[in-house]
Order: C-alpha cells, then sequence, then structure tokens
C-alpha cells in the first residue's frame, strides 16, 4: 500500500529529474576609478606612489590616472613617461585632488586637506609617531575614507609594503655601510666584504626583523663576518632558518653586545617597535669603545634610534662623527634609492588598485578583504584606530560593527 509520503517522495524525484532552469553566476559590478597621484612635498621624500608602467597597466584597464607635473622627478620619472603611459598631466595641485582616490607615500599636509573634497578615498602613510590630532580631526570632517598602506595586511598575514622598504632599507645599508668605509667618504680604507688571506670586516646587525635579515643576507654575500642581535629567540631562529646558514646569532645582553661592537667595524641599526619609540639598546659608553674609523648605520632612527648617540641626519649631509665613529642616521634610507622603492610601492598599490575595481568599490573591498580592511584608520569619517583614538581622546568607534550595521 501506498502512503501519501511515499507518493510525495516519488513526485519529488520526478520533479529533480525534470530540466532545471540554468542558474547563472552574477558578477561584481567593476568599477571605473579616478586615480589621482599628487607631487610628495615632505623632506627628503623622492618616492612616487605609481610608476609610468602601473598607471599603463590601469589606464589599459578603463581607469582614470591623473599625476601631478613633476610627481616622478625624484624617482627620476620624467612627465612625458607618465603621459606616454596614458595619464593626464596636472599642473595645478588643486587639480589632483579632484580624484575619487589620491596615492600618496606621506601623511597629507593641513594644506593637502583643505584640498580634498568630501567622502575621498586617501591611501598614504600612517606615521603613528608624527600624526597630529587637528590631522585627523580635519580628514573625520571632510568623511574622508583613509587607509595606512603601511598597514594593510596581504593574505599571509604580513605587511607587504613595510616589507618590501625593509628589504630595500636592509640591502641599501649594508651598500652605504661600504661606501664609508672606503677612502673616498674619508673612511678606514677598507673593503666591507673578505678576501683570502685577509681578515673579513666585522659587522654587527641589532634587530632580526626583515631589515637585519636583508642586511645579514647582503653582508654575508660580501663575505663580511656578521653577528646577529635581537631580543627574540623566535626572530633569531628564523633568521638562520630563512638564511640557510648556521651564524652568529644572541639575544640583547649588554656585555656580550658591548664585546661584539668593540670588534665591529660596522653596526646596522635594524630594531622596529611596534609602537612608539624603539627601544635604545647602545649606550654612549658602547660607542665609545668603537674602533676609530667604525661605522653606524641607524636604520631604526625614524622611531628614535638604537644608539644614544644617533641623531637625525640628512640625504644632504647624511653623517657624523662621535668618539671617532661615523653615523648614517639619515630616515626613510628608500628614498635614497627612490625609484628602486618607487617600483616596489607600484608592485603592490596596482594590483591593490585593480581589486579595488573588481570588486566593486573601495567600501566593498573592505568589507570583504579582512587585511585591506586592516589598514583602514578613518571609515567615512568615523575614526576607527583604538590607539589613534585613545592616543588623542578622539571618539572612534570598531570598523567591523560599522561596516556591519551598513
Amino acid at each position: 500500500m501506498i502512503t501519501s509520503g511515499d507518493a510525495l517522495k516519488s513526485l519529488a524525484r520526478e520533479a529533480a529529474l525534470l530540466p532545471q532552469e540554468e542558474m547563472l553566476e552574477i558578477g561584481k559590478k567593476r568599477q571605473s576609478l579616478f586615480i589621482g597621484i599628487p607631487r610628495e612635498t615632505e623632506f627628503q621624500e623622492h618616492r612616487v606612489a605609481l610608476v609610468p608602467e602601473a598607471v599603463s597597466l590601469l589606464i589599459n584597464n578603463g581607469h582614470r590616472v591623473l599625476v601631478e607635473s613633476n610627481a616622478g622627478r625624484h624617482a627620476n620619472f620624467s612627465d612625458r613617461d607618465y603621459s606616454e603611459a596614458g595619464a593626464e598631466i596636472a599642473y595645478s595641485t588643486q587639480q589632483v585632488y579632484e580624484a575619487d582616490i589620491i596615492l600618496k607615500i606621506t601623511p597629507p599636509s593641513t594644506k593637502e586637506i583643505e584640498m580634498m573634497k568630501h567622502k575621498q578615498t586617501l591611501f598614504s602613510a600612517l606615521q603613528l609617531t608624527v600624526q597630529p590630532a587637528n590631522t585627523l580631526r580635519k580628514l573625520m570632517e571632510k568623511k574622508i575614507t583613509a587607509i595606512a598602506w603601511d598597514y594593510i595586511k596581504d593574505e599571509e598575514g604580513i605587511f607587504p609594503i613595510i616589507r618590501s622598504m625593509g628589504e630595500i632599507a636592509g640591502t641599501t645599508s649594508i651598500l652605504i655601510a661600504g661606501e664609508l668605509l672606503s677612502n673616498v667618504n674619508e673612511g678606514k680604507g677598507l673593503m666591507l666584504g673578505g678576501v683570502a688571506g685577509i681578515t673579513p670586516t666585522e659587522v654587527v646587525v641589532i634587530g632580526a626583523g626583515t631589515v637585519g635579515q636583508f642586511a645579514t643576507r647582503s653582508a654575508l654575500a660580501l663575505g663580511a663576518s656578521v653577528k646577529v642581535f635581537d631580543s627574540s629567540v623566535y626572530r633569531l631562529r628564523r633568521l638562520q632558518r630563512d638564511l640557510g646558514q648556521h651564524i652568529f646569532t644572541s639575544v640583547i645582553q649588554p656585555k656580550v653586545l658591548k664585546k661584539a661592537l668593540m670588534r665591529a667595524d660596522v653596526a646596522i641599526g635594524a630594531l622596529r617597535a611596534s609602537y612608539g619609540r624603539t627601544p635604545c639598546v647602545v649606550s654612549e659608553e658602547m660607542v665609545e669603545n668603537m674602533k676609530d674609523g667604525s661605522v653606524i648605520i641607524d636604520v631604526s632612527i625614524d622611531q628614535g634610534g638604537c644608539f644614544e648617540t644617533s641623531k637625525v641626519t640628512t640625504h644632504e649631509k647624511p653623517t657624523f662623527i662621535d668618539h671617532g665613529v661615523t653615523h648614517y642616521c639619515v630616515p626613510n634610507v628608500a628614498s635614497r634609492v627612490s625609484r628602486t622603492a618607487s617600483y616596489a610601492l607600484s608592485n603592490i598599490f596596482a594590483p591593490l588598485v585593480l581589486d579595488i575595481a573588481d570588486g566593486g568599490g573601495c567600501e566593498k573591498l573592505i568589507r570583504v578583504n579582512k587585511g585591506f580592511r586592516h589598514g583602514v584608520y578613518i571609515y567615512n569619517g568615523t575614526l576607527t584606530s583604538s590607539y589613534l583614538g585613545e592616543t588623542f581622546t578622539l571618539p572612534y568607534k570598531d570598523l567591523d560593527l560599522l561596516i556591519s550595521a551598513f
């Protein structure tokens, strides 16, 4: 006897075998973006956010790019390079700030914020240690969505731009040290590295992060003897694993570090603090005991420096001598090789802009991409960084709660 339940199941099976209506995937609506590249005005900033090749890629994908005249001059890119890539050249800064998305290297000045329009999207470095509260308030008043490129994470959870700039700074620091040891720069006349029959130069690297890793790699490649110090055993172990060879490593202990510095020809300061000032781990007494003519490259100077004798210098006058030791303490070492650094930035910015367009806009990418969301510190005029809010006593809201409310 067939029950009503069996009949329903039979009908369901028959219905499943009938031709079904085709279900088509609904694609995301692709956006055409209007991007502005202003000329950097901050002292010693020579990089540019997009190189001509990246501009050409964006133009070919249907986007509009407006570049301020001479924006790439310090990186040796001419206005002609950009115009041939398809960019429009703007001869006034105000014109550039008519774009919907602004790509900058440094944080905007008060004058630049005044030129910005409401509901604009800004990409720039955050630079927590120098961010004035007034700047944040003005961005909030204009309902800006501000994204710190140095806090954006990739799919592996790392900060790709910080890592890229760290790789450049670490490698460049060793090249600078080599120059300062040579006779041309009134150094000791040493070749950084080693050749058969001659004791190799000794390099001490303080910090086993990205900068320290690439400084170590470059020094080893030249044949130098390298000692690496860090407060984290994990980072030291990771460094040796990434290098694929065993080198001298030590946690930062004053007596051990002092002894290593006494024999060093070059000392690289590569420590980085998560927030605030870099810990000063090398005292003036340690520097005083270093060999005459030795060289200190304090890459950590943009966060205060890890040598007590360090003080900020410029690209025009990069060194000074203290206790017979040559100090190089220029912030933003990557800007010294601005063309290479600009390519590195552009390799990250261009795909990011394409992702924004393919995802249907910046706000949609913020919703779906957790790594990208990590870089947002102002969302439609609302401060979303708890650190900035507490530091400057400004109201802030959790970004995840904000986007879930809309």
